[in-house]
């Protein structure tokens, strides 16, 4: 098994490839990537995908109520200086939608 990272945009940088055996998509989505990948990978790939804006989020909803999968919320904190003391500091959360074909 290999990594291939193909520069390009998507979904246009994929026609070329071979059927991968899993795909990642960190941002940047769209319903033509996801309409592409859907097309493409074959049974038994698994496609992780991840958002963090609301409208990312939305589309991910949107992919698990057609194709299954699990959805999940991702939240972390960094702890940094609150006066004498420490607090924690929270990111933007993760929402990574997972599903094998």
């Amino acid at each position: 098994m290999f990594l291939t990272i193909v520069e390009g945009t998507a979904p246009a940088a994929l026609a070329k490839l071979l059927p991968p055996n899993a795909v990642f998509v960190g941002g940047g989505n769209e319903q033509s990537l996801f309409d592409a990948l859907w097309a493409m990978i074959s049974a038994g790939t698994r496609l992780v995908a991840n958002a963090v804006t609301l409208e990312t989020e939305a589309l991910l909803l949107s992919e698990q109520n057609k194709h299954g999968g699990e959805l999940m919320r991702i939240e972390l904190a960094q702890a940094a200086p609150l006066g004498n003391m420490r607090g924690w500091v929270p990111s933007r959360p993760l929402v990574q939608w997972s599903v094998v074909r």
